[in-house]
């Protein structure tokens, strides 16, 4: 749907209240800083702490088995030579009996390699358990942590979270009162610039937060709101002081009512 004709002031007069409301959610945006991160790092941490100590709980069930498979083979072996010793006392040569006595040492050696397994498991648990407790305090702190960020972050949510959505509702309605090739330049610029401001006031003679001075001439026809005048050096959009007042005075009506 065609927009409807109006003013440059008009256009000037729009284009400053939507900075004013972009401006007054990036304050929103400012007092959450750097927290909604925090939190996100926080809990990533704590996930992958998690998934640490289910790694090492596994790989305890798994060094448990190793040993109960390692005890068991020490039980089937003393049961062998215990077999092996009865067949000794039965043989009919030596060379039965030899034969025997390698089975024998054979399973001797099983249990010895056995036992000498289990030693290394039981090392390996202990190390485990080790490195379990330090991940469950670890663990605990980051917990701790990031049940006090989030705190943190709910409170703020909670005061700003609703005035935000509908600033952000309300700068929505405004871009569509303003034509397209403007919304462009205004977005293009305040992506462009620090601290997002792409309309600005005449403050002593210079833009705001500018030290450049803009000459006689120039603020002259910033205050005839005749044409969308634009600073030379930062590119921002210029309007008046005098605007610029009575629109801060209708959008802090505006806010208040948020």
């Amino acid at each position: 749907m065609a927009k409807k004709e109006v003013t440059v002031e008009q256009k000037l007069r729009a284009l400053y209240d939507l900075q004013l409301i972009d401006s007054r959610v990036d304050e929103i945006r400012n007092v959450r800083g750097e927290l909604p991160l925090e939190v996100e790092d926080l809990e990533d941490e704590v996930a992958g702490l998690n998934k640490r100590l289910e790694k090492l709980n596994n790989d305890l069930e798994t060094i448990a088995e190793g040993i109960s498979n390692r005890k068991n083979l020490i039980e089937e072996a003393k049961a062998l030579i215990k077999k092996y010793g009865e067949q000794q006392k039965n043989v009919r040569n030596n060379r039965e009996y030899n034969s025997l006595s390698k089975e024998i040492e054979f399973q001797e050696l099983e249990i010895q390699l056995a036992e000498k397994h289990i030693k290394e498991h039981k090392a390996q648990i202990v190390q485990k358990n080790e490195i379990i407790d330090q991940t469950k305090t670890k663990l605990g702190e980051r917990n701790a942590h990031l049940s006090h960020k989030k705190g943190e972050l709910d409170a703020i949510l909670a005061e700003t979270e609703k005035e935000e959505q509908a600033l952000i509702s309300k700068s929505e309605d405004y871009q569509k009162e303003i034509e397209e090739r403007l919304i462009n330049a205004y977005k293009r610029i305040r992506s462009n610039v620090k601290n997002g401001l792409a309309v600005v006031p005449i403050e002593r003679g210079a833009s705001g937060g500018s030290f450049f001075t803009i000459p006689p001439q120039v603020q002259m026809e910033i205050a005839s709101r005749k044409k969308i005048i634009t600073d030379e050096h930062s590119g921002r959009i210029l309007v008046d002081q005098e605007l610029a007042k009575e629109e801060k005075e209708k959008m802090n009506a505006l806010f208040a009512k948020l």
